[in-house]
């Protein structure tokens, strides 16, 4: 029986190696293929802020190239004493204050912009414009000229209400408002967040539409994403995406969409998100969260080794 079992292993082991010869091509891939990110909570940051200051509900996130972590508060959420950043120290501002209705054509106004991405090496600057207008638009990053928009499917944007959204309709030829993320992965390819209509897009840099993707299209209002930020293996082979209304974060594989996993449920705790709205991710591959509505808190996701 020892010697029967021993055999045995070895013929398994014969077997497995004339198997990854017949498929050698999928054996490559597998070995390729980067690891699914997996995070866990870090619960000790941030850690306490000075002079009593508490976050209000948080807009926007960015980490810059030293891997400092800034925060957008929206400022109607703060209280006095967690106000301290001087307004006068703004460098430079595309659009000015209007009382003029959503007009998504006009290349002087911006309508509420939801995020922004940075082309260095071309000098643009890529806005998800946003809560009133319904365009992605892109500005030279020195000048601040206007060089391009677009709407959903690459089509001219429009300000025409479609009406609410339904998931048995066919999908919308348009982005609907929050137009709420704009991101540029490594290989050129421009993510939109089509917060309402539960999908992402994806274009060329010109606006040419490539493909899209649908998390839970049952999901209504504020609907399912929110913010995406992109894996850090050289290929950035998965999507980690922020979702609003189920509150987890999603992880999808980029290139079909296909939805891999998730963590977090709605709650308070440590991990638990209200409202989860904003997204960045380190050097390290460690994620960001910052949180609207009463929220009104960022939470760090160690990556996992």
């Amino acid at each position: 029986m020892a010697n029967f079992s021993k055999d045995t292993s070895k013929m398994k082991g014969f077997f497995s190696v004339v198997l990854c010869l017949f498929v050698s091509g999928f054996c490559q891939f597998a070995l390729a293929q980067a690891p699914q990110p997996r995070f866990k909570v870090d619960p000790y940051w941030p850690k306490e802020l000075p002079n009593n200051w508490i976050i209000g509900q948080v807009g926007g996130m960015f980490v810059d190239s030293s891997d400092h972590i800034w925060v957008f508060q929206r400022p109607a959420s703060n209280t006095p004493d967690e106000i301290s950043a001087d307004p006068s120290s703004l460098l430079k501002q595309i659009g000015h204050p209007s009382k003029e209705p959503a007009n998504s054509l006009d290349t002087t106004l911006l309508g509420q912009p939801a995020g922004l991405d940075m082309d260095e090496g071309a000098r643009e600057l890529y806005i998800s414009d946003g809560y009133l207008n319904k365009r992605v638009v892109v500005y030279d990053s020195e000048t601040l000229a206007f060089k391009r928009m677009w709407g959903a499917y690459g089509n001219e944007a429009s300000d025409a209400d479609p009406g609410p959204y339904n998931p048995d309709a066919p999908h919308d030829k348009q982005f609907r408002s929050p137009v709420h993320c704009v991101r540029i992965a490594n290989d050129g390819q421009v993510y939109v967040c089509d917060r309402i209509n539960d999908r992402i897009q994806v274009f060329t840099k010109q606006g040419k539409f490539i493909k899209e993707f649908f998390i839970r299209p049952v999901t209504q209002s504020p609907g399912t994403i929110s913010m995406i930020a992109f894996s850090r293996d050289a290929g950035q082979e998965y999507l980690i995406v922020a979702d609003p209304t189920n509150n987890v974060i999603w992880t999808l594989r980029r290139s079909d969409g296909e939805v891999l996993g998730s963590f977090g449920h709605d709650g308070r705790n440590a991990g638990q998100f209200h409202a989860v709205h904003s997204m960045t991710s380190d050097s390290a591959g460690n994620i960001y969260t910052g949180e609207v509505e009463t929220g009104k808190r960022i939470q760090k996701f160690a990556l996992v080794k």
